[in-house]
């Protein structure tokens, strides 16, 4: 009954976090976390993090979905760069941070500082779209935060089970080392997608024969990321790039043959379940983060006594230069990594410029959150031979340390550098949206003079089929018209008759849901009537607005 209670007052503190924060205009998740230490300085009460559990419960359906959603030709055309982040500025943060960590703090064996260093690496582009969420980030450089953080918890996750082996056993073997990660990496992603095809398929022909239930196509949907996460964790592979794969996977089976005929109801109501998941998951990842920091900071004297240095600010002194550090490292590898990728890419007359702002938002944007706690947690008591693992509860402090500093600073360093800054031009796909909308009314004009010569024939009325095709051919015709324009004036000119149509019509839809309500309140139409008609116009307002 106490875990019950704990999770709806969680619930509670994820719905309360969002006003607080349009009115204070404070980053959603330090409101968050400020919520989740209130609520333990107040019960008295927290939720034990338990790693394992943390990860099953939260990560598959986040990166799912995030695989899921995010534009696989932005992903794809950005490839070698979110590659050289997720992969590249991994290994790069562990080393010279780890070296760094192992000088700087004398009571920190080189593992352990490699260990930390590791779980430091991965960024949270959660944190980053909320903090960054009223400031002109690029498109694009949204897409490959996204990109690098859905594969970056993984690597530095994997060198962090790598550095926490050696210092338990004292041992360190590179090839092994290498064979693992390849393990971990390649066999995590055959996993999710080879989960994910299989499901689909199953449920494609199910549906085709048998018909498809809504709820129980939504309920598929929620379970995919569990199974191909645990079947990775099976073979001992990455979880997390299982969960991420399956998630991309997920997306071109949409497209394709596997899956891809969900009925619009599915889709629809489908979205919205997956909506709330990602609302909730988010919320209370931040919330149980800041259960977690009453604790971790009242031992901060206990931390300082058992080091060579008592003094408790030279705990403050060590995450500010981590935090410096981390950011340092990240602007040194971005400016060299976009530099070189521009380079290669280059065809004709000088590269482009790397601007140095443009680089120090990408330096800030990497904030760090729960998983990194989630994943200094599950550093080991004891070494393999029964003896204390050295500086684990310093590294646990650490990290919490530069979770709240990061975002802090995120918060209100990244509006500023974002303010007033000359950005390049977002591509359009204009055109071709343009192009989509002509060609798919080109094909339902087809299709509806088909079907209605098929309906007509043998009728006894068949004037009545051509005049209602001729209706809606005609809506398809002026759709052609409109996006078939000749000139810029003329484009322009389309532009805003639709915009005026689509004002008019939420007007329209407005003042039918307001009638209905009326008649509703006074019974002169059924409830379920005027529910079902008021959920129409509900749609048709999804549509326009």
């Amino acid at each position: 009954m106490h875990l019950i209670e704990t999770t709806l007052l969680l619930l509670l503190a994820v719905v309360v976090s969002g006003s607080i924060a349009r009115m204070t205009r404070i980053a959603l998740p330090l409101v968050q976390i400020a919520l989740g230490a209130a609520i333990v300085l107040v019960t008295g009460s927290t939720v034990d993090l338990e790693p394992d559990i943390f990860f099953l419960l939260f990560l598959p359906p986040l990166l799912f979905l995030d695989g899921w959603r995010i534009p696989k030709e932005d992903l794809f055309r950005d490839g070698v760069v979110i590659l050289e982040l997720a992969l590249g500025l991994v290994l790069f943060t562990v080393v010279g941070l780890g070296f760094l960590l192992s000088w700087m703090i004398p009571d920190m064996p080189l593992a352990v500082a490699f260990a930390l260093a590791a779980i430091l690496s991965p960024t949270d582009p959660i944190a980053v779209k909320s903090i960054a969420g009223r400031a002109p980030i690029p498109k694009r450089l949204m897409h490959i935060l996204e990109g690098e953080s859905l594969l970056n918890d993984a690597t530095g996750l994997t060198c962090m089970r790598l550095a926490i082996v050696a210092a338990s056993t004292g041992a360190f073997v590179l090839t092994q080392a290498i064979g693992d990660f390849l393990w971990l990496a390649l066999a995590g992603l055959a996993s999710g997608v080879v989960v994910t095809l299989v499901i689909s398929l199953i449920k494609d022909r199910v549906s085709r024969r048998w018909g498809e239930e809504a709820g129980a196509q939504i309920l598929i949907s929620l379970l995919i990321p569990f199974a191909a996460y645990l079947v990775a964790e099976e073979l001992h592979a990455s979880g997390i790039l299982a969960a991420v794969a399956a998630g991309v996977t997920m997306s071109f089976t949409e497209r394709g043959g596997y899956g891809g005929q969900s009925l619009a109801v599915t889709r629809i109501r489908r979205t919205v379940v997956w909506d709330t998941v990602q609302f909730a998951a988010n919320g209370l990842i931040f919330v149980i983060l800041g259960e977690q920091m009453p604790s971790i900071f009242a031992r901060a004297a206990e931390v300082s006594a058992a080091s060579s240095r008592p003094e408790i600010w030279w705990l403050t002194v060590y995450v500010l230069v981590i935090v410096a550090a981390l950011a340092a490292l990240r602007f040194v590898w971005v400016w060299t990594s976009l530099k070189l990728t521009l380079f290669r890419k280059r065809q004709k007359g000088p590269p482009p410029k790397v601007g140095l702002r443009l680089t120090a938002v990408m330096s800030l944007a990497g904030v760090r959150g729960a998983i990194t706690l989630a994943g200094i947690l599950t550093v080991p008591f004891t070494l393999a031979d029964g003896s204390p693992m050295p500086a684990r509860t310093m590294a646990i402090f650490l990290a919490a340390g530069v979770i709240i500093v990061s975002l802090l600073v995120a918060t209100f360093a990244l509006p500023r550098l974002l303010k007033n800054i000359e950005l390049p031009p977002e591509p359009s796909h204009q055109r071709e949206e343009d192009e989509s909308r002509v060609a798919a009314a080109s094909a339902a004009l087809r299709a509806i003079e088909d079907a209605s010569h098929a309906m007509a024939e043998g009728k006894t009325n068949p004037d009545l089929y051509t005049d209602v095709a001729g209706r809606l051919m005609e809506l398809y015709r002026h759709r052609i018209e409109s996006r078939s324009q000749i000139g810029d004036r003329d484009i322009a000119e389309a532009r805003l008759n639709e915009s005026v149509e689509k004002q008019l019509r939420l007007v329209g839809l407005a003042a039918e849901r307001k009638e209905l309500g009326r008649l509703a309140k006074a019974r002169q139409i059924d409830e379920g009537t005027a529910r079902r008609l008021i959920r129409e116009i509900d749609l048709q307002e999804l549509r326009y607005s």
